[in-house]
């Protein structure tokens, strides 16, 4: 905090305090903050447009406009509690962020989405790193990590990564249902109820949502218990389980709606109703598990107390 002609300045990133306590806002409008911004549109528009296009129309990233607002509005949020402002070295940001544009522009010419997001994703945040201090940078770690859930993953990842998931939420719904009864059994990609044939794919395909179910239940838990860093760890881990068992939830009542309503039914609406219903069975089991976890931090923090 300074004093120049009896006005007080203090770090604030987003406005000064002036010496009748009143705050006003910094000039950000500068030829180099106009250039920077200038290139980041630049970037930022053709690359969002092209995923908006290709992969937020789809369940697998209809989280995407969602995430995005609400990842813009927890960085203003944020911003608005952050001191300390300072000039930083841009040398190593600088060559950082020149590695991502170059890969920005070889994704670009190829037409590979998901690498040009990702390298557009890192020239920002490598540009961020020249012009803020990176103890501001540190403060602002969940919305920048948040917002880039935003942007969508290579395809052969999510596979590679939910295929075995898949196998097993589909042997464990039949397992569960033969157990109840229910003329239900699987063999290799299907799932055989009655006379009825169900894939895997098409019955798991709300796994493919997983990134959506975990970016919703992330803002949840860190918006509520930011300040326990411990406590906010142990809902973060319990966040994948979570999304496992809404997807099997989910592919226990398509196949018992192809039992009992067909399977042109199960494709149907009630097919997207059922994606609902996982939703909101994660975002329930999740508020359940923070009212179980709960008196426990709470008697801990007694304990520390006392």
């Amino acid at each position: 905090m300074s004093a120049r002609d009896g006005t007080i300045e203090s770090d604030s990133l987003l406005s000064v305090s002036t010496s009748d306590g009143k705050r006003k806002p910094r000039a950000w409008l500068t030829w180099a903050n106009a250039v920077l911004i200038f290139g980041a549109a630049a970037i930022v528009f053709p690359t969002m447009f092209d995923v908006a296009r290709f992969n937020w129309s789809t369940e697998q990233g209809g989280h995407g406009p969602i995430v995005l607002a609400t990842g813009l509005w927890l960085l203003w949020r944020e911003t608005r509690t952050i001191h300390g402002l300072e000039k930083r070295s841009i040398a190593v940001p600088a060559s950082i962020t020149a590695v991502f544009l170059i890969l920005y522009v070889m994704a670009r010419i190829t037409g590979i989405i998901e690498i040009e997001a990702f390298a557009m994703y890192g020239a920002l945040v490598g540009s961020a790193f020249m012009f803020l201090d990176g103890k501001i940078l540190r403060r602002l770690w969940f919305p920048l990590f948040y917002l880039a859930l935003a942007i969508p993953p290579p395809d052969s990842v999510v596979a590679a990564i939910t295929q075995p998931i898949k196998i097993m939420i589909s042997q464990e719904a039949v397992n569960l249902l033969y157990a109840l009864g229910y003329p239900v059994a699987s063999s290799g990609v299907t799932i055989q109820i009655a006379q009825f044939e169900l894939l895997v794919a098409a019955a798991c395909a709300g796994l493919n949502s997983i990134i959506s179910l975990s970016a919703i239940c992330l803002l949840y838990v860190y918006l509520r218990h930011r300040s326990d860093p411990s406590y906010l760890l142990t809902l973060v881990l319990m966040i994948i389980p979570v999304t496992i068992f809404s997807n099997f939830i989910r592919v226990v009542l398509l196949i018992l709606i192809t039992f009992y309503l067909g399977e042109a039914t199960a494709q149907g609406f009630l097919h997207d109703f059922a994606g609902l219903l996982m939703f909101a069975v994660a975002l329930v089991t999740i508020f359940l598990l923070d009212e179980l976890v709960s008196p426990l931090f709470n008697a801990r923090r007694r304990l520390e107390k006392s």
